[in-house]
């Protein structure tokens, strides 16, 4: 005989890409709220062990599960991962996601690297999200959770247009969308969706235009003349997290220092 299902008595969060930058914050982030956590990484086994052993070392608990949500076996194994650890899921973050490969101007896009980008950065959001409210509508239905959020992290990529990353924007704007598309969807289920949208953020990611971005921000690219930290971004989530939004769904959350503001 099978032993029984665990139901953690904490709320519990899938992150992907939480081994590093905006990730791992947003995982430590939540853990400090009181959620257990689903550490995903893809390609740093270490860093995501290093995430839960941080977060268990502050009393909390998380487990880490290598997945590449871009392929189907693998959310599938991610979902079954983190109901066989705790029995519950309540907050799927969709974080993992990467820049577009070279930099390339778009004339000189190739299919290969737009096949890339888009399949990590806005199928896998997609079919993520699909599979998680497989298994967040029966804990709603049954009265085991009261309800449930998703939470997509996109970029002011959504918006800004950068002619070299053109398969980065393109995937940022329509996870936008997705968003609303979501939330429609599941609002009568009492899952809610957001998008948190971040700017400049200091992480590997951005590391190699820091100084182009330096010069910018010094210049007043946007109102708040600093970089964003991973932690900023964190506590946007942790806040959404946390219910701080009851009466709201399908927001876009700026972290951006003001960047999305016109200005004269």
């Amino acid at each position: 005989m099978n032993p029984p299902t665990p139901f953690s008595v904490r709320p519990v969060a899938l992150v992907t890409g939480a081994s590093r930058g905006i990730g791992r914050a947003i995982a430590l982030g939540l853990a400090r709220a009181g959620f257990a956590v689903v550490v995903n990484y893809s390609a740093s086994e270490a860093a995501a062990r290093e995430v839960c052993e941080s977060i268990v070392a502050a009393g909390g608990t998380a487990v880490a599960v290598g997945a590449d949500v871009s392929q189907s076996l693998d959310r599938k194994k991610l979902i079954a991962a983190t109901i066989e650890a705790y029995g519950r899921l309540d907050l799927l973050v969709n974080n993992a996601a990467i820049t577009s490969p070279g930099r390339l101007d778009l004339l000189a896009a190739t299919e290969e690297n737009w096949d890339r980008v888009f399949a990590l950065n806005l199928k896998g959001p997609f079919f993520l999200s699909q599979a998680a409210v497989a298994r967040m509508l029966p804990l709603i239905h049954s009265g085991k959770i009261s309800g449930a959020k998703i939470i997509n992290i996109s970029s002011i990529s959504a918006f800004a247009i950068s002619t070299d990353r053109a398969d980065y924007c393109l995937t940022k704007a329509a996870l936008g969308m997705m968003t609303g598309l979501f939330a429609a969807r599941l609002a009568d289920e009492k899952i809610q969706v957001f998008e948190v949208c971040p700017g400049l953020i200091a992480t590997d990611m951005t590391a190699s235009v820091q100084a182009k971005y330096d010069r910018q921000i010094a210049e007043g690219l946007m109102p708040m003349r600093r970089w964003g930290a991973p932690e900023d971004v964190a506590q946007a989530v942790v806040a959404i997290a946390t219910d701080a939004f009851p009466f709201s769904t399908g927001e876009r959350i700026h972290v951006d220092g003001g960047f999305h503001l016109r200005r004269l």
